[in-house]
This record gives structure tokens, sequence and C-alpha cells, in this order.
């Protein structure tokens, strides 16, 4: 078993670093706080056992037999958050798998293989609207482009880099290699487990989320003067497609699609909208089903459009393919869970990590652990010591069954 105490202190400790008057945490990269809880990071990893240190994207690392000539298994997550995040998100994940190979160390445990421990760097994107930086590099598909994106303040990621004393230049030494797998423990951001009453899942995969930029565009009239029959009303039309939206998702067992950003415009009251402007966040495990949905999407809104004289363009923002879990791995995972007496829930993940980002480079795999109410990226974010040290050790008997293959 790991040492409930000792994780327990490292997340009160860890949350303390970028905590905010309303409890929860601000901790975005390439800032002060974030070095603070780099350093801390290191510490518990030095502790550990580890040998640590910092790659060219600012990913910290802990190995642990490096000086086997073999594939590593790689465990991890993230440690920055969102404005006013909770506690848990990928912070968990981290000092889970830190406690983990200290647990080990502590009981003289062997391991066969090298592992590494690695905290990502920046996957919320909080600061920069582009996440997931320290796990693309690792994975090789972080582009120079890429560095260019600034924040609010017009400074870039590469020069956050520079003034972290990284250079962007050297970014491509961040990709992994001789890797034999990755597993990821996170807390699930949703309601599943919860409403199983289980306290630990299997992931089965990760959907890739596509997003979408759809605008309508009418006549911009008088409130007053227009009749009824003869309005090109965009909102009107905007509404009708966001309902089929929702109707559309709801035939798919496990798809999901979000209207989450809308502008009207002129939007004055006394204004017919003449044009509105609306994303669609489309997600599933399963590419097809997602391209499926897609598709049915387009068609109602083009017809909507035609039968309501507007004008409709759709613009794809962003499209990740989703990830499939290795199923071997999820079994093993599985076997963890049983043999710590609680039933088996395989479970999607709606939400993107880290994990994803290695798709077809070496198999992936993710732990959940229950989310009380479903709620994440928020201080109300919580999960309980029970929940919270079973994760961990099914972690454990996970990494000691990898380490046997």
């Amino acid at each position: 078993m790991i040492n409930e105490e000792r994780l327990l202190l490292h997340l009160a400790e860890l949350a303390k670093i970028g905590s905010t008057p309303e409890g929860g945490v601000n901790r975005f990269s390439f800032t002060a706080e974030e070095m603070v809880a780099n350093l801390y990071i290191k510490q518990l990893m030095e502790a550990a056992g580890m040998t640590v240190f910092t790659d060219a994207i600012g990913n910290i690392i802990g190995e642990l037999n490096s000086h086997i000539d073999a594939p590593a298994i790689v465990l991890g997550s993230h440690i920055d958050t969102v404005p006013n995040g909770g506690h848990y998100d990928g912070a968990l994940g981290v000092l889970s798998a830190i406690e983990v190979i200290h647990t080990l160390q502590d009981n003289d445990i062997p391991l066969k293989r090298p592992v590494k421990v690695i905290a990502f760097k920046d996957e919320e994107g909080t600061r920069f609207q582009f996440g997931m930086i320290g796990s693309r590099a690792a994975a090789g598909t972080l582009q120079l482009a890429d560095l260019q994106r600034t924040d609010e303040e017009g400074i870039s990621i590469a020069e956050a880099m520079q003034q972290d004393g990284l250079d962007a230049a050297n970014v491509a030494e961040a990709k992994l290699s001789n890797v034999e797998c990755y597993v990821e423990l996170h807390i699930e951001q949703g309601k599943v487990l919860e409403k199983a009453d289980i306290g630990v899942g299997v992931v089965t995969g990760i959907a890739g989320p596509l997003w979408q930029q759809i605008t309508l565009t009418g006549t911009a009239e008088h409130a007053g003067a227009t009749p009824m029959a003869l309005r090109q009303d965009a909102l009107v039309g905007a509404s009708l497609i966001i309902a089929k939206i929702e109707e559309l998702a709801r035939q798919y067992p496990a798809a999901v699609a979000t209207v989450g950003k809308l502008s009207v415009s002129p939007n004055g009251v006394n204004v017919i909208p003449g044009e509105v402007t609306f994303t669609v966040d489309i997600r599933d495990i399963e590419e097809e089903v997602r391209n499926a949905l897609e598709q049915e999407i387009h068609q109602a809104a083009q017809a909507i459009a035609q039968e309501r004289q507007l004008t409709l363009s759709i613009e794809t923002l962003q499209r990740v393919a989703p990830v499939k879990c290795d199923t071997e791995i999820q079994q093993i995972i599985a076997q963890a869970i049983a043999d710590n007496g609680q039933q088996v829930v395989h479970l999607p993940s709606g939400a993107g990590h880290d994990a994803m980002q290695f798709n077809g480079q070496f198999p992936v795999a993710m732990i959940f652990v229950r989310s009380k109410d479903g709620i994440s990226h928020n201080p109300k974010e919580f999960t309980s010591t029970e929940d919270i040290i079973a994760g961990a050790n099914v972690l454990k008997q996970t990494l000691l069954q990898l380490d046997q293959r």
C-alpha cells in the first residue's frame, strides 16, 4: 500500500502554491507560481529516489533505473491549472506517480525496467490559449511556429521560455524515445463513476475534440418596421440549428455536442440580428461516429439556412483524432481494481489529456478516480481520501504488472 499520509500532505502542500481566496489555484505556465511548484515537484521526485531534470520545453522528469537499456514505462500528468482551478486536476496524477515510486523504494521493491515520471508543461493552455505544450513536445509534434503564440500581454511562448532559461530552438530535444507505454491517473471530471458508486475506473479511450465555427448571415433591419414574414433573422436560424445539434447528439450513446460560444450582430434591442456566429464542440471516442454526427449537423444547418434564406458558412477550428487506450493495459488496470476489492467499470474520457498526444507512437492507458458531483476546473473540485488512495494503489499495481511483462 502507498503511504497515505504522505500523498495527502503533498496534495495539500502543492495546492498552497498559487492558491486563491476562493479556495482554488492559479498556476499558469512560465510564472513565478509554476516555478515554485516545479521546484517542489523536483524535491519530491528526488526524495523518492529519482534522478531529476528539466527537458527542453520545461517538463519536469524524474527517472528511475535509467541505467537499464530497455524501453521505459512512463507515468505522469500536469500541475498547471485553469483560472481558479481545483486541487486535483493533473496534480493528483503527478503526485500519485511520485508516491508509487517512493513506496516501492521504501519497501525495497525493485523494478526491472526504467521508469519516468513526468510533470508535463502547460496541459490546460490557460495562458497562451494553446494546451498540452509539454506533451506535444514529448511527442515530437510541437512546431516552432506554435511557440510564437502569445498571451494577453503579447509575450510569446518562445519569449516565456527564454525568461525561464529555455531555448525554443532546442524544443525538438524534448521528444521521448525508447518508451514502452504511458499510463496516466486523473480525476474523472464527470459523474459516471459517482453514479455507479465506484471509486476507480478503467478508461477505454479519449474523445477527440472537433471544434467548428458556424456563421449565419441574414439581414439586419428595424425590429418594428419589418413584418415577420419578410425577415431574414440570423438568430432565429441559429437557435433552430442549436436545438437540432442537441437533438442529433442525443441519438448517439457516447457522443456529445456543445454550443459554448455565441456572438450576435448588431446586438441591438430594436434590430433584427443580421449575423450570428457560434461554436460547436463535437466529441466521441469513435472517429467514425463523430464524423457521422458532424455530417448530420451540417446537413441540418444547411436545410435550416436554406429554408430561412440565410447564408451559412462553417469553419473547422480544430480536429483532433480520438485515442483508444491499449486493451492489454486496460485488462491490467481492471485486474488491479478488482484486486482492490472494487467493481470494474470501463468508461470513456470526454475531456482531453496529455495521454492523447502519444497516439500511434506507443500504447497509452488511463485510470480515472471519482469526482464529487462531477465538478472540475473549479475550487469545489473534490476527490475523497478513499478514492485517492485506491487510485494510487491501482496505479502502483499496474506499474508492477507492466514491469513484469
